[in-house]
């Protein structure tokens, strides 16, 4: 079988398994897309193998990122995370994923759906790129443009046109594996 992958991945195992088995697929449950979004705006200034390899310490501090408990974080809550060494300790970080909590539930309060309100941005559907190396593919694109803008307005941060391009990326939304890896076709 051939294991060509996309020129970013690298030999370490952990970055493999992401970019064999997550990155790129497309997920709709919109709590996983909450918590995909929040841990790329921790990204911020790091590389994406940092917070990676840090994602289960994030799942225990912010419940598994279920909105409707993190929304309900508190000032206490911030200082306890702004202690724990297993992730970012940056509390405009650590403050941004519960004001994300508290938008996301705003938006489930008027009906909105957060899935469809994300997908909404490529027409319901992956958009399949045909890139054959990374040099091609965007840090940011019109659709990311105007995902960072209506999340901004939403009441998001840490919702960049690069991070939600990232984002996009990495929930399959876009297909940017490259044209001669392995995973192109299964994306």
């Amino acid at each position: 079988m051939d294991t060509t992958r996309c020129s970013w991945v690298g030999n370490d195992p952990i970055y493999q398994a992401y970019h064999d088995n997550v990155w790129g697929r497309p997920v709709y449950d919109k709590q996983e897309l909450f918590a995909k979004l929040c841990l790329d705006g921790q990204q911020a200034g790091l590389s994406w193998i940092t917070i990676l390899k840090k994602q289960q310490n994030y799942e225990a501090a912010f419940a598994n990122f279920d909105p409707y408990i993190v929304s309900k974080y508190d000032e206490q809550n911030v200082e306890t995370l702004m202690q724990d060494s297993g992730i970012v300790r940056n509390r405009l970080k650590i403050n941004s994923i519960i004001r994300n909590a508290r938008a996301f539930v705003a938006m489930e309060q008027q009906g909105i759906d957060f899935s469809q309100f994300l997908w909404d941005f490529v027409g319901g559907k992956p958009i399949n790129n045909q890139f054959k190396s990374m040099a091609e593919v965007p840090a940011q694109t019109t659709e990311s443009e105007a995902m960072s803008k209506a999340l901004k307005k939403a009441g998001f941060n840490f919702v960049g046109p690069t991070i939600c391009y990232a984002f996009m990326q990495a929930v399959g939304m876009v297909n940017d594996h490259t044209t001669d890896c392995f995973c192109y076709s299964k994306s």
